[in-house]
Parts: C-alpha cells; structure tokens; sequence
C-alpha cells in the first residue's frame, strides 16, 4: 500500500460546548495533516500529485483562516471540535480524490501533543 501525507496550517479562534457549557473563545495555530492511501499507481508512477492534494485541502480550510469556527459553516451548527473538523476536511475531500485512492486520514492539531483524527475508506 502506498501513502502520501501533506501538512497545511490555519490560524483560528473556538468555543468548544463540553456538557453544556461553551468554553471561552480562544485561538489556536491549527496544523492539519492529510494521508492518502491506495495499493497502485498512476501512469506516472504517483499515488497522487502533492501540490493537487495541497489545493484541495488549501480550498477547504480556506474559509477557516482567520476566522471564528463557530461562525463559519458547517460548523455554524456542529460543535467546532478538533474531531470535527478533522471529519470535515476527509469528507470534503473525498468528492475531488483520485480513482485509486482507497482511505484517507485528515489529523487536526489545535495544540502541541493535541490530535484529533478521523479515517475513512473510500468506496470504489
């Protein structure tokens, strides 16, 4: 199995609700990692081209730089967790992925040592 990862990065403030109860807004330097998986090649030897994955992820965090992730759909009306828009990004990009991508894993990091992850198959 072949794997590709790209990293990007946005600036951005939250407010999680933990049991009810929103945190206080705060920022962080959220850095986003992306891995794509599938067992062959294309015809020029690659999983994927690294600079067509940077865009696409680049189109989807767009809307987040700089911005209050609770203002910004979706999630405007889905708690902005680190699990969240880690789930966000691998879906958004599933629409753009190439025929033999089989998985891809978007990681969010909020803070040092702080990842969420979330992992999906892409069916064929």
């Amino acid at each position: 199995m072949y794997a590709i990862r790209i990293e990007r990065t946005f600036s951005a403030s939250h407010a999680v609700t933990i049991d009810g109860v929103p945190e206080v807004p705060h920022s962080h330097d959220w850095r986003v990692r992306v891995v794509l998986r599938g067992p062959v090649l294309d015809v020029d030897g690659l999983l994927c081209d690294f600079h067509a994955v940077e865009g696409l992820v680049n189109d989807v965090i767009a809307p987040f730089h700089n911005a209050t992730l609770n203002e910004v759909p979706p999630f405007d009306r889905t708690n902005p967790s680190a699990e969240a828009v880690a789930e966000h990004i691998a879906r958004s990009l599933l629409p753009d992925l190439p025929s033999n991508i089989e998985s891809i894993k978007a990681s969010v990091t909020e803070a040092p040592g702080c990842e969420a992850s979330y992992a999906v198959e892409v069916e064929q």
